[in-house]
């Protein structure tokens, strides 16, 4: 066990090293986010995400190996997700006095959502397989895994087009909305998470309560309605 090789490939083989290298990166790019005053840029999860791709190709390592060790991250998905309803239960009366515009905002986020990115995907000549995943991207990871399945989709695919847009949802939301000029908390929330999922709704709760609330709203129910609609605008695009 002095040779260094050996030690590595005896690492890379224990399902806690990449557990400890997740954990390790988000809080880097937790610390990176803090030092840069909440900076929508320094998102700690494109923070962390960057740092462990860039460790995974220069070990060799393939993902598959790195889920086996970081899938309990994966598993806590859904804890975290019922965690949402704690601050949606402290806001119901906020809730019940908009539930019309929080609904029509709904049916328009996530048609837009889904019909905007087919049709740009259309006009690219991306072919049924690769629509049927991209359909879902502003669903949280597990439902958007489960409508690309059923669709047709690549569920791989699917699953990162989700990270990457919740990412890059996360960091151009307070930036567009304050020139947008939105200082309705409960608009910018749910705006944030219908189309940005779990990481916006995440970094909704960074900013405001409210909108941390509005945003729980709109990715819970954006994935109930995008499982109803995606397949249905997939048809027109078929």
């Amino acid at each position: 066990m002095n040779d260094p090789a050996l030690i590595w490939s005896y690492l890379t083989s224990q399902p806690l090293l990449w557990l400890t290298a997740t954990l390790a990166a988000y809080w880097i790019g937790d610390m990176i986010f803090r030092a840069s005053g909440r900076a929508s840029l320094a998102n700690p999860v494109l923070i962390s995400v960057i740092i462990l791709g860039a460790v995974l190709w220069l070990s060799g390592t393939s993902y598959s190996t790195y889920f086996e060790g970081a899938q309990f991250v994966h598993f806590m998905l859904g804890p975290a997700t019922v965690c949402l309803a704690l601050p949606l239960y402290d806001n119901l009366k906020r809730i019940r006095s908009a539930w019309l515009p929080v609904l029509a905002a709904l049916a328009a986020g996530s048609v837009v959502a889904v019909g905007s990115a087919l049709l740009i995907g259309r006009l690219f000549g991306l072919d049924a397989a690769l629509l049927a995943s991209l359909a879902p991207k502003s669903t949280t990871a597990p439902v958007a895994i489960g409508i690309a399945e059923r669709i047709g989709g690549q569920p791989t695919l699917a699953a990162v087009l989700v990270l990457l847009t919740g990412i890059f949802g996360a960091v151009v939301a307070t930036p567009l909305l304050n020139a947008l000029r939105v200082t309705d908390w409960r608009a910018r929330g749910l705006a944030v998470g219908v189309a940005a999922h779990g990481i916006g709704t995440a970094r909704a709760f960074q900013v405001n309560d409210t909108a941390g609330a509005f945003a729980g709203i709109g990715m819970g129910l954006n994935a109930v309605l995008t499982a109803i609609i995606a397949p249905l605008v997939l048809a027109i695009f078929a």
